[in-house]
């Protein structure tokens, strides 16, 4: 019964964001740590996986040189879609660095095959996505994984650098963007 609840909550509280559509510009952009460049077949043929609630808190702890922007959103969160074209911007700026880009989709899993592939292949995103049943989420993986953020409401974005992190609830600026990750390859 408690994780029906806790379900009912998050779901409520990922629907109170805005459902409002905006297209972004397309700019090429790429996972940093890739070394070939994906043509444009292979980007908008590409489907996001599926990640379970435990796979995505490994990845979360990962502890190396690299540095991890993770952004959790939507496809219908109008903030949310408003900040992806500053990270597509950071992404191809830093191309070249050891820093990963990932966004944590959170649309219902009827959504996945439509508006989240269609977002993925628009803005060349779809090695970069990864899908997550909400349904599946309940209080322990929020306060296992983060400090601030107990799913409450998105966009949310938490980079990890060795032992070093960093949690921003709601819609990043360019400016937070670029000065939060500065702050980590200093």
């Amino acid at each position: 019964m408690k994780k029906i609840i806790l379900s009912t909550l998050l779901l409520t509280a990922l629907y109170s964001c805005k459902k409002e559509g905006q297209k972004t510009e397309n700019i090429a952009a790429s996972d940093s740590l890739s070394v070939t460049q994906p043509t444009g077949a292979e980007e908008s043929t590409y489907i996001p996986k599926e990640l379970s609630p435990e796979n995505v808190s490994q990845y979360l702890a990962k502890n190396n040189d690299t540095l991890y922007v993770t952004n959790f959103f939507a496809t219908w969160c109008g903030p949310c879609m408003r900040e992806i074209p500053s990270f597509k911007s950071k992404m191809e700026e830093l191309k070249s660095k050891p820093v990963k880009f990932t966004f944590i989709n959170l649309d219902d899993k009827a959504d996945w095959a439509g508006a989240v592939k269609n977002f993925a292949t628009e803005n060349k995103l779809g090695k970069n996505v990864i899908l997550l049943d909400g349904q599946k989420l309940d209080q322990n993986f929020f306060s296992s994984n983060f400090k601030q953020w107990d799913g409450g409401s998105i966009p949310f974005t938490f980079m990890r650098k060795g032992d070093k992190t960093d949690e921003y609830l709601g819609m990043m600026t360019e400016d937070v963007l670029n000065s939060k990750i500065d702050s980590f390859l200093q």
